[in-house]
């Protein structure tokens, strides 16, 4: 019998869709891309948190601020800043 309940990763792609959807109803080409880039972001590393999240957009979001924490300490080292001191 087949699951009569949406799977994280379903739930995920269906999402990061519309959010691809949604882009390119945005006025410029800039905005399409970032919006495009957006929901890029939800899937790379949504595969990590079905582990834990319950809700795929809790999951989408989870991932698109890893990535962007990522590239924020990225560039920060690219200017010689010190990484941001987070207490546990």
């Amino acid at each position: 019998m087949g699951r009569s309940v949406e799977s994280i990763r379903q739930g995920v792609n269906a999402a990061t869709g519309r959010w691809a959807r949604s882009a390119r109803a945005l006025p410029d080409g800039k905005q399409q891309a970032s919006g495009e880039k957006l929901a890029a972001l939800a899937k790379s590393h949504s595969s990590e948190a079905f582990f834990v999240c319950e809700d795929p957009l809790e999951a989408a979001l989870f991932s698109v601020v890893v990535e962007l924490l990522r590239c924020r300490d990225e560039q920060g080292r690219k200017r010689g800043e010190e990484e941001p001191h987070v207490d546990r």
